[in-house]
């Protein structure tokens, strides 16, 4: 078959969809990537998959959605996929209305979290729904990241027959490893006794960084190593003032990385990993730390409560409650047993249910691929 793998922009492309896109050519399909362009991009098309390129946007602005629909039709009217696989939802949709105008077979969509779900005003959820509830009447197959949304799906008659595929991470890639884990302590200047947590997330709002910047410089002898950055195509409150006050408070305890590709690296060196946000779909970075022993401090939200065990594999604490934050992680820092025994724990249950094979494979099955 002809498969076109449909997302917003090349960071989702890279560290959500490639996945897939591998395993769809290994079973001998023909698999297109489509997304807005941008610099993530280099290494799919290094591995020769083929990307197109419309004018895919976040944004409300109609007129560059009207515009993105366009060039959609357009493209897939040339190309004659045989199965167009969305995801994200704007792009979603429009690649739904898009292949169904045009009259493609087999239509199909992922929601990697579902918007109306996200705090924020109620227009802008309502708006959420009403798209998904449109979009749910273009699909064929309907799958969620998370089990709960799932249920939402259908409790809501989104879709009916929504089905969870799970998100998964490669245990070759992610794993503890002790030598990796002394030389780059050595290199970070951590002396033995401190407790370093890792942050790997977009720099914005949503993600919790206020909270876990103000949780962690009242902590003594806790570092916290933050992964990540702000997307052009972010929107919404600028991070910048609250790691410069994180940065007065903590000093060289407060490390700022920026985009890595050697994030397994820095999970090795960790003690634990926290990701504080208010909204998440089945976040990949949390089976990336639980597949590297680490516990997990995390929000008690949907797709986070699906993946941490409260107790037994980390700590879940209310979202945007900072005081709470800061107990988790004094409670992680000063204990180093419970924090190997939590990251043992999490590190089973992660592959036991949460590797990248086995959830591409479900998928792919659940495609007809």
């Amino acid at each position: 078959m002809k498969v076109a793998q449909v997302t917003n922009v090349d960071f989702s492309l890279r560290h959500f969809l490639l996945p897939l896109m591998r395993g769809a050519r290994a079973r001998g399909h023909e698999v297109v990537g489509i997304c807005a362009e941008g610099p993530l991009l280099d290494g799919p098309r290094a591995e020769g998959f083929r990307i197109l390129t419309p004018s895919l946007a976040r944004s409300l602005d109609p007129r560059a959605q009207l515009r993105a629909l366009r060039e959609l039709r357009e493209l897939m009217a040339a190309e004659r996929f045989d199965l167009v696989h969305a995801h994200m939802p704007i792009s979603g949709l429009l690649a739904r209305v898009a292949a169904r105008s045009l009259g493609v077979k087999r239509i199909a969509y992922t929601s990697h979290g579902f918007l109306f779900n996200q705090p924020g005003p109620i227009w802008r959820r309502g708006l959420s729904l009403g798209m998904e509830w449109l979009g749910g009447r273009l699909t064929d197959t309907f799958l969620t990241v998370s089990e709960e949304e799932a249920r939402d799906a259908s409790r809501l008659f989104i879709h009916r027959g929504a089905t969870a595929t799970g998100n998964g991470r490669d245990p070759a890639l992610f794993h503890p490893d002790a030598t990796t884990r002394a030389a780059l302590r050595a290199e970070m200047g951590v002396e033995e006794g401190d407790c370093v947590v890792l942050a790997v997330s977009r720099l914005v709002r949503h993600k919790g960084w206020p909270e876990l910047l103000e949780a962690a410089a009242a902590v003594p002898r806790l570092h916290l190593w933050a992964i990540g950055e702000r997307l052009a195509s972010d929107h919404g409150e600028d991070m910048a003032p609250h790691f410069a006050r994180a940065e007065a408070a903590m000093g060289t305890r407060l490390r700022r990385l920026g985009y890595r590709h050697d994030v397994a690296r820095f999970l090795q060196a960790a003690d634990a990993f926290c990701l504080p946000s208010h909204f998440e779909g089945l976040p990949m970075s949390v089976i990336e730390a639980m597949l590297s022993g680490l516990p997990v401090v995390s929000t008690d939200i949907k797709g986070c409560r699906e993946l941490v065990r409260d107790g037994e594999t980390g700590l879940l604490v209310p979202s945007r409650d900072t005081v709470r934050l800061e107990a988790a992680l004094a409670r992680l820092a000063a204990d180093a047993t419970e924090r190997r025994a939590m990251g043992e724990a999490g590190r089973q249950r992660a592959l036991d249910r949460f590797t990248e094979a086995r959830v591409v494979e479900r998928t792919l099955d659940l495609l007809g691929l």
